[in-house]
């Protein structure tokens, strides 16, 4: 008896001669060779470097010095460094500062004289950085009516860090969720009597609050309003923009390798269908890490995800079925001689894809973490299943449950193959780490139902969706009865738990905090990718197009 894989193959080959496929039309790359052009000026680029240096131990001074300071005085200047982007050459350093104060404060209490600028500060920069603390804190704000008290309504540069402190809220704190609507409300209110400077701040918070906003997007934001405050430090805003530009230059250099590789695959030519975004793909890696020593990181998060976009194209815009269960199969049993069943176009991608983990696996084994490149593989093997229900679903004109739906969706989000390629750059990611990761944490569901649900929202907006989209609203409006907006409104929700889910795993202490970190930032990225419904990745020239000129090719002006 013939094998089904044989089976298909011949179905495949005796298909009538006219196909019709769900072919989608992308707006081209808004880069072309913008990148190839790039090359790296060695001897400035070296020149910057020690500059940095040099104003490096200059600035590491003022974080020694501190230790004589208040507390207050320390939080706001840890706070300033993670704002300008350069607390990641200090690390040591601010977390020694945040572990002595808050057993300073553990043992003797908040005093009862700090205002709620301060106490918001406090509470916001130690749940950043792992530490429990309470949000019993801000009971000394509220009346004896259990309201927050009028004479806060005042404090704008208060409300506002209680507002950003309200989003690491967990669940069951109900004082942050009341506080939530509490600042919203007389933000809004307040905004247009504010100062300019004030005024943006206010914006930029209620667009995206701090606490999901990305360290090295809000860099050059940050650097601009701060350079403007009286009590700024010039050394301090030297050095940021110094760095900035520096780390900028690495950018544009991994761009322009990337580009490169791009061109001379010329998978475009053969996927046509496809989205070409391997500009955009790097962004996304460079969201996950922007630092120096993960370089290489990004390159594999780029080159992952770029491969991993002309097969979700494949699967959603140009495939038949009985091509993509073919191609289904191949990926599961990853081997070479699995092209030979293969329909003619998609065999170029089916080799590159071999070839590329091949890569990552011998460049992974010299550091003896082969371990890592076998995960990601898995990962990759897993979307692609998921990617085959969702075309069974469609050509079967199968409408799934809408919780059969979100469990599948969570994997064709992306985000679980994403971050395990993002951990092969992370050299502290050991076996037990991606043991862990496999168990699919709360921390990485979360960042998955998060990313799974701001597309579909974002898809359902889009005038020219994909015709074979399953849509999560669809799903949800015909197994419930509801309208679009009930399904919306629903969406919100299990992203805002999402989110508490997020913020409870970030305060584990049984995971180091460098890899808590990448998967939160993943989650960062989505919410700046989808603002305002509009998907970043599929139309960046619509959302992200300024965002990504100001992160990788406009340098600050020293």
């Amino acid at each position: 008896m013939a094998s089904v894989g044989v089976d298909i193959g011949h179905a495949v080959r005796n298909l009538p001669k006219e196909i019709v496929r769900p072919i989608n039309h992308f707006t081209p790359s808004m880069w072309g060779d913008f990148f190839i052009s790039y090359a790296l000026d060695n001897q400035e680029w070296e020149m910057l470097a020690q500059k940095v240096e040099l104003l490096k131990e200059e600035v590491r001074k003022m974080l020694i010095f501190s230790k004589e300071s208040k507390i207050k005085e320390k939080m706001v200047l840890v706070d300033t460094f993670e704002r300008l982007g350069v607390s990641y050459h200090f690390g040591k350093e601010i977390e020694e500062h945040l572990e002595q104060m808050f057993n300073l404060i553990s043992e003797f209490g908040d005093n009862n004289d700090d205002d709620l600028y301060t106490v918001s500060l406090y509470f916001r920069l130690f749940r950043q950085h792992g530490y429990k603390m309470p949000c019993s804190v801000f009971e000394k704000f509220k009346d004896q009516n259990n309201r927050f008290k009028e004479t806060l309504e005042g404090d704008v540069e208060g409300l506002l860090n209680l507002y950003e402190a309200s989003h690491l809220r967990m669940h069951g704190e109900d004082i942050l969720e009341e506080a939530l609507v509490f600042t919203s409300t007389h933000l809004k209110l307040m905004a247009p009597q504010m100062g300019s400077l004030l005024q943006e701040k206010i914006k930029k918070a209620l667009e995206l609050p701090l606490h999901k906003r990305l360290m090295r997007l809000e860099a050059p934001h940050y650097i601009s309003m701060y350079e403007k405050e009286e009590s700024k430090n010039d050394l301090l805003v030297r050095f940021s923009k110094l760095d900035y530009n520096f780390v900028q230059m690495l950018h544009k250099k991994e761009l322009s390798d990337l580009s490169r590789w791009w061109k001379d695959l010329d998978l475009l030519s053969k996927y046509p269908y496809a989205r070409d975004r391997v500009v955009e793909c790097h962004f996304w890696g460079l969201a996950v890490y922007f630092e120096p020593q993960y370089s290489l990181g990004r390159i594999f998060v780029a080159k992952v995800l770029s491969l991993l976009s002309i097969v979700d194209d494949t699967y959603d815009s140009y495939g038949i079925l009985e091509e993509l269960e073919i191609f289904t199969k191949a990926i599961q049993r990853w081997d070479i001689t699995e092209m030979d069943k293969l329909p003619d176009y998609m065999k170029r991608c089916y080799q590159v894809i071999l070839d590329e983990y091949s890569s990552f696996d011998e460049l992974l084994n010299k550091e003896g973490r082969s371990y890592a490149a076998h995960h990601t593989k898995e990962r990759f093997k897993q979307i692609v299943r998921s990617y085959g229900t969702e075309a069974r679903w469609f050509f079967g004109e199968q409408m799934p449950t809408f919780t059969e739906y979100l469990s599948n969706g969570l994997l064709t989000s992306t985000y679980c193959l994403m971050s395990a390629a993002a951990l092969m750059g992370v050299k502290s990611a050991t076996k037990e780490t991606y043991d862990w990761h496999w168990a699919n944490p709360k921390i990485l569901t979360a960042a998955c139902s998060i990313g799974r649900l701001r597309n579909d929202v974002a898809s359902c907006e889009r005038e020219n969706k994909r015709e074979n989209d399953i849509l999560a609203i669809e799903c949800y409006t015909k197994e419930h009865g509801a309208s679009k907006q009930e399904a919306l409104d629903k969406f919100l929700e299990i992203s805002e738990n999402a989110w508490r889910d997020m913020n409870e795993e970030l305060l584990r202490t049984d995971v180091p905090r460098e890899i808590l970190e990448r998967i939160l930032n993943i989650a960062r990225i989505t919410d700046l990718s989808y603002l305002n419904n509009i998907d970043g990745y599929t139309s960046p020239e619509q959302s992200m197009k300024r965002q990504m000129f100001i992160t990788v090719v406009d340098p600050l002006i020293i």
